[in-house]
This record gives C-alpha cells, structure tokens and sequence, in this order.
C-alpha cells in the first residue's frame, strides 16, 4: 500500500509499505475522508515527540471497513465508520482504572502517527475494533464525520477537565478548531460567559461568537490575563480552558483564574522542557487554583454520544471545514495549509472517496 509518511523531522513524502495485518479482534480500513492537524504539523516540523522514519502521518478520518478479525462481532466489511484518534486498549489495568487513553504507558493511547502508521493511507490498522470503532450515522457526511476523530472530542474534554458548572465565566485560551469546541462545549454545559484569546483570523472570531462565546480578547493587545481581570471586575473567570499557546501560557490562566477554580488543558505542548507558574498567583502553592491536562478518551461510546449531538442539532461541525480538498495529491496541501494558517483557515479535510492514488 501507499501512504503519506514523515520521512524524519522536517520531511514529508509518498511510500510504499506492506498492507497493514488483522488481528482477530482488530479492522482494517480505508480512509473515505482525512483531516490534517496542528498535531501532524508539532510531529514533522518541530520533532515534538522526537525522531520518526518512514511513519505514515494522520489520526484524523472516517473510514469504511475492509477486513474485521476473527472475533470482532459488530462491524462487518463495507461498513463505514467512525475512527477515534485515540484507540486505547480496552482490556488494559488503566481501561479499567478509568483512564483508558494511557493504557500501556503515559498516553500510550495514541497510536496513530506516534508509534503507530496513521490514517493518510489506503490501508490502515485498528486494534480492538468493537471498543474502538462506531457505525457512520445515516446521512452524515464523511467531512463532518471527521471532525469527531479529534477536533470535537478534545475540546470537549478540556471543558470535562475544569468541571464547568451552571452559570460558570470560562475563559478559552486558542480559537484554533479545538479551542472553538471547547467554546461549544462550554456553551453546552452551562457556562454564562465565555471569554476567548485568539488571533486576528476573522473566520475563527466568527466562528467562536457563532458558538457562545461573549467576549474576545487578541493575543495581540497585551497580557489576556490583565484584560480578563479587567473584564471580570478584578474577579477572575471560574474556570479555564487551554487549547492553544505554551508552556508559559499557564502563567497569565493562573492569573486569570479565581481560586477555587481550575484549569483543563489540552493543547499539545510541542516544544520546551517546562512549564511555568507564577508563585503568588498561585496563592504561593495554596490557592486551590487546580491544573488538569489530558489526552481526550477514545472508544465507541464516547464517539456514539457525541456523535448524536450532531444528528440532533446540538452541535454543528460545519464551521470548522472551512478548506475541504479532493483527493490524495491534496494531502500535502492539507498539511501545509495547517502549518501556515492562512487567515481563512480553521481546517482542511481531504475527500478520499471516490479517489485513487
């Protein structure tokens, strides 16, 4: 089979590998549709998980069915799917300690284009396939259905870290395609105000307002910790959502956060040994200010649940898909339109179906 692989740090290009083996309760799939990520873009150019040879890129698709092992009884070949970035082990000791997104090691969960070949190719491999696959919905599209492999599960878990409550003012950090979730999904459990950071692309401010949020403040005019407090009356948000930045990022959420309030991260830190926080603002280690960072959970039921918010007018995806490609030569387009960020950028997902490479 073909497929798109970082060839080391900084380089991208075609191979050619051998077709991926099932295992009795694994699939194997054919991608219909694609996303390139922010992720993809830490992994090739900035080496942020370290050195990678001839790995075949991408965690982001919906797909259809091939071939199912011996002993995967609810998915059948030619049925189309939806693929979670995150494919833990369901039998692991950290499944069944609720934290199914590390089983085996720290994050070892994420597979695809880690350890793992990912999804940009004609054939791709799923390990315990009843756990970790869900039936397509009837009538939703392939490039919707895409954005459930990640975008839509991971902001929503950054609002599940920092525990919002009804009435809640959550400040979102990032209006990338995450951070505008993590807005929907503030919106959605009960938030009362929602202040976002982001940039000066219009098609994300947009896109943000569309979700929830209340009030914007740019990366651009100064420390956002400052025009928080000065939004607030001094008072600090209740919660907070980081889904872009850096490690020093954590320095003006602490600001920003009342104490007894937390934090739920989830942006991929792809560069830096540490991440800082400021002593006094922190209540010198004492100010109840908690600090949560995980890596989304996968598994069925979780892309079921959230996929009916979809299918039932909760949540519409729409908005994000704002650079959909034809083809498999669209690929590298994809990944670089993630690297650069055009100002009418949010996402580029690749249409597969129909194409040969």
């Amino acid at each position: 089979m073909k497929g798109y692989a970082m060839l080391k740090i900084g380089e991208a290009g075609w191979i050619e590998k051998p077709d991926p083996v099932c295992g009795p309760n694994d699939a194997i799939l054919k991608p219909l549709a694609v996303a390139a990520c922010t992720s993809d873009v830490h992994t090739l150019w900035e080496g942020a998980i370290g050195e990678r040879h001839n790995m075949i890129l991408g965690h982001e698709c919906c797909a259809e069915v091939v071939s199912c092992g011996s002993e995967v009884h609810d998915f059948k070949p030619g049925d189309r799917v939806l693929v979670p970035a995150i494919t833990p082990d369901w039998n692991s000791l950290a499944a069944q300690s609720g934290y199914a997104m590390h089983s085996g090691e720290m994050l070892g969960g994420w597979k695809f284009s880690n350890y793992k070949d990912g999804v940009m190719a004609e054939l791709f491999h799923v390990n315990d396939a009843d756990g970790n696959l869900a039936h397509l919905p009837k009538g939703m599209d392939p490039v919707t259905a895409t954005m459930l492999s990640d975008m839509v599960p991971t902001g929503f878990h950054g609002a599940e870290l920092c525990n919002i409550q009804y009435g809640d003012e959550v400040l979102v950090i990032g209006i990338g395609p995450v951070g505008l979730m993590a807005v929907a999904a503030a919106a959605l459990g009960g938030a009362s105000r929602i202040i976002v950071v982001g940039g000066k692309r219009e098609v994300c401010t947009a896109a943000a307002k569309k979700y929830g949020a209340t009030d914007f403040i740019s990366y651009h005019d100064g420390d956002f910790a400052d025009k928080t407090l000065e939004l607030t009356n001094g008072r600090g948000v209740d919660r907070v959502i980081i889904a872009g930045g850096n490690g020093d990022t954590f320095i003006s959420a602490i600001k920003a956060l009342r104490p007894g309030g937390a934090i739920g991260n989830v942006n991929y830190l792809g560069s830096g040994d540490y991440i800082k926080l400021p002593r006094v603002e922190w209540g010198v280690g004492m100010g109840h200010k908690a600090i949560n960072g995980g890596l989304m959970p996968g598994g069925r039921l979780r892309l079921e649940k959230l996929a009916r918010l979809i299918t039932y007018g909760r949540l519409d995806v729409t908005p994000l898909c704002t650079h959909v490609l034809e083809g498999w030569e669209a690929l590298p387009q994809a990944l670089q339109l993630m690297k650069d960020k055009p100002r009418d950028l949010i996402k580029a997902i690749v249409r597969l179906e129909g194409h040969r490479i």
